[in-house]
């Protein structure tokens, strides 16, 4: 009786006779294990060799991932620092915009300067006698002063002069006393300056930035009168205050007169504490601008020095018809000496005063 035999999953029978090498069990068992252990070997290399990728891969997302971490913490650095720039730049502009600034720090020096003072101290005679009243450019002429002591210096009338270099009303009116004065005397170190924009506290100044002049520092020699300028304050506008730095402090004697004079019933309830404040020697007093300033408005010292010898131009009716009335007090203090500047058309001015 033939009996089968189950060897590793494989039928074999016995008795079969003599087997071919390439099937004997133990050949093929042998084969078996090689091939089990050959596949073993190859699945654990595939398993290392995809363990491996896997943590290069798992690596060069973290290189990845660090790469991206560094880049959004430099540019974050930048976008702040941009920030804080930009906030700077906010700041710094809010600031220039919200303190007041200085008149233009523009002025003359030099040929420049002497040219235009030439012009304006020498506007021919010819030329003030045709302007004559101004055509209606004067608004307000010195008025006369009722009971008054005389207001003398050196022995001579004084006339007297308190403004500020900030005041665009003085600057208007210093054209004309510098043209009018200029038929009595000469000036000195006049310097050119600008009205102020705003005060201390930032309020804007009317007729800002006019061209004018200071007469800080000046000198006026004159056989005639004396010329006594005291320029308050200056163009500088004070934070701390909110008005304007201080320049020039009167002395008590001009304190006294322009608190009694600058009020009423001497000058107009309107006008009371108002500057220019000028005292023609006790005789005639002239509070406030006498022309519009915004017909100096956006020209040059230059400009308005060379209109000045112009009888029809706008300027030259303002300012000589204005200079015009005040050489008309001065004559009055001087007794209408010299006859050079106390014309008769001079002289006939001093009728509406």
């Amino acid at each position: 009786m033939e009996r089968d035999t189950w060897i590793d999953g494989s039928v074999l029978r016995a008795g079969a006779g003599t087997e071919p090498a390439d099937v004997r069990p133990d050949r093929w068992l042998a084969e078996a294990r090689v091939k089990r252990g050959d596949m073993g070997k190859a699945s654990r290399t595939k398993v290392d060799s995809s363990r491996r990728e896997k943590i290069a891969a798992q690596r060069a997302a973290e290189r990845r991932a660090e790469q991206r971490r560094r880049l959004l913490i430099a540019g974050g650095s930048i976008i702040a620092v941009i920030a804080v720039v930009v906030a700077f730049i906010v700041v710094k502009a809010n600031s220039k915009s919200s303190t007041p600034s200085a008149s233009s720090s523009a002025t003359l020096s030099g040929s420049a300067l002497s040219s235009v003072v030439s012009k304006v101290t020498s506007v021919p005679a010819s030329a003030l006698d045709s302007v004559g009243k101004g055509g209606g450019s004067v608004t307000a002429t010195p008025q006369p002063v009722t009971g008054a002591a005389a207001l003398t210096a050196s022995g001579k009338p004084e006339m007297l002069y308190m403004g500020a270099e900030y005041c665009p009303y003085c600057a208007a009116e210093r054209w004309s006393m510098i043209v009018a004065l200029s038929r009595f005397g000469t000036f000195s170190g006049l310097t050119t300056i600008h009205s102020a924009v705003a005060d201390g506290a930032g309020s804007k100044e009317p007729y800002g930035n006019t061209p004018t002049w200071s007469f800080y520092k000046s000198t006026y020699t004159s056989p005639y009168l004396t010329f006594t300028p005291v320029e308050m304050q200056t163009n500088a506008p004070d934070a701390s205050t909110g008005s304007y730095t201080q320049l020039q402090t009167p002395t008590a004697a001009q304190n006294a007169i322009l608190t009694k004079y600058d009020a009423a019933p001497y000058v107009a309830a309107a006008n009371a504490g108002s500057i220019p404040f000028i005292d023609y020697g006790g005789k005639y007093l002239t509070v406030g601008a006498s022309y519009n300033p915004q017909v100096l408005s956006g020209l040059t010292w230059s400009q308005i020095a060379a209109d000045l010898g112009t009888p029809s131009s706008p300027v030259a009716k303002a300012i000589d018809g204005t200079a015009n009335y005040m050489t008309a007090a001065i004559c009055k203090m001087t007794g209408n000496q010299p006859a050079s500047a106390c014309t008769s058309t001079v002289q006939a001015l001093q009728a509406h005063l």
